[in-house]
């Protein structure tokens, strides 16, 4: 009868575990990030009262004969299941789609966690806008490449700087009238930016070949460095040949030339000039410059967080997109030994097997998705039934207690 009793104390203070971690589940329905535990119960241990028999030549085996003494703790574990991924439209909100956790801190404090609200701090670091902690990763070298095989560190990006972009291929178009006479001149003028983005003003002066009365149809070039007066020869120079149908022969290719830059940057500029657009009828002469590449100098004005690999760059004003670094993405063997901290987030445990960082979408490492966070994979529909379960099941182990003390009291009232 005593026995009884106990059994179903051990049930009584399980069902209140299990209510525990329903109610924790809960109330972090809504938290960015959670993951939802689960528990599991297992068979106590059992009193032998016989251990049976086997079979004799006369007689069949017997079977043990066994008394359960109560339920037990298995074990509580986070479900890793996937949550649902919010779009947020904010572009350093991260989620992870897949396998993996974000990295903050470092080292023995390292934290791992699915809850990606990553903001800048006033030094410019990356770090997780809740708790603070800085997101792991590499930086990009001076060219903007990142070697995600090297070591994990802070983030820190400069929002404080500009960029330009130098003029390399200039396109020029329009027409070199066939009206023009042998030793006749048509200059066009064009602008490119050098290294520190300051635009240098030059000219390409076109020559027909021939002598008056007598033109060809090749047409010489050369570059004009307009930034003295009068202009003079600048380095580049060619032969620009029509055909019959007045279009560009196929043997003129783009050529290069310089350009003289301005004080502390790039001098010259190396250009790459490229007449096939061109053509030579009887209209007049509209040559020009159709296209170049190069920009002026242009501030910070966003920070963008590729999908898939979460490389991170700076977008200029003018148009211009920088790579800084790339944030990092952990993975274990057996996430379900890794052990909860604060904050949504986990540390390493005995059973979780070490962190393998590395670049996200690669190794069973999940992909980045910018713009969305992970939402809690609660079930409350689950959890709700659950609460039901650890109800009912310490509503029967009360009654339990309670029938067991009714009968002990039937024993006591014997004497009577």
């Amino acid at each position: 009868m005593i026995r009884s009793m106990f059994t179903a104390i051990s049930s009584l203070n399980l069902h209140q575990k299990y209510l525990d971690v329903v109610s924790n589940n809960l109330a972090n329905a809504n938290t960015k990030g959670f993951k939802a535990s689960r528990v599991m119960f297992q068979d106590q241990f059992a009193q032998t009262l016989g251990l049976g028999s086997a079979p004799a030549d006369t007689l069949g085996g017997t079977n043990p004969t066994q008394i359960g003494l109560g339920v037990g703790m298995g074990y509580v574990s986070a479900n890793f299941a996937q949550g649902t991924l919010e779009n947020t439209g904010r572009n350093l909100d991260l989620g992870i789609e897949g396998d993996g956790f974000f990295v903050y801190g470092q080292d023995e404090g390292r934290r791992y966690s699915r809850e990606g609200s990553m903001g800048l701090d006033a030094e410019g670091f990356l770090v997780n806008a809740s708790s603070g902690l800085r997101a792991q990763g590499w930086v990009a070298d001076a060219a903007g490449a990142v070697d995600t095989n090297a070591p994990v560190e802070d983030i820190q990006i400069d929002t404080n700087q500009s960029l330009a972009q130098a003029t390399a291929n200039v396109l020029f178009g329009g027409n070199l009238s066939a009206n023009t006479d042998g030793t006749g001149t048509v200059t066009v003028t064009m602008g490119v930016y050098d290294s520190l983005g300051d635009l240098r003003e030059a000219a390409v002066r076109f020559t027909r070949g021939g002598v008056v009365g007598t033109p060809t149809n090749v047409w010489t070039w050369q570059v004009m460095d307009t930034s003295v007066v009068p202009a003079v020869a600048g380095t580049g120079n060619g032969t620009v040949t029509f055909d019959a149908n007045g279009q560009v022969s196929a043997s003129t290719a783009p050529v290069a030339a310089t350009i003289p830059g301005s004080a502390g940057s790039t001098s010259p500029i190396p250009v790459t000039l490229d007449f096939t657009g061109m053509t030579q009828l009887t209209a007049a002469s509209s040559a020009t410059v159709t296209s170049q590449d190069g920009l002026a100098a242009g501030s910070v004005t966003d920070i963008y967080v590729s999908p898939n690999d979460g490389a991170i760059s700076l977008v200029y004003s003018n148009g211009l997109v920088q790579q800084v670094g790339q944030v990092a993405v952990a993975r274990f063997t057996n996430s379900a030994g890794l052990i909860q901290g604060e904050g949504t987030t986990f540390l390493e445990g005995l059973n979780s097997g070490d962190a393998e960082i590395g670049a996200a979408g690669v190794g069973g490492r999940g992909k980045i998705a910018s713009g969305h966070l992970e939402a809690s994979n609660v079930d409350m529909a689950q959890e709700f039934t659950n609460m039901i379960l650890a109800q009912r099941g310490f509503q029967a182990s009360s009654r339990v207690i309670t029938t067991s003390d009714e009968i002990l009291q039937e024993l006591v009232n014997l004497k009577r």
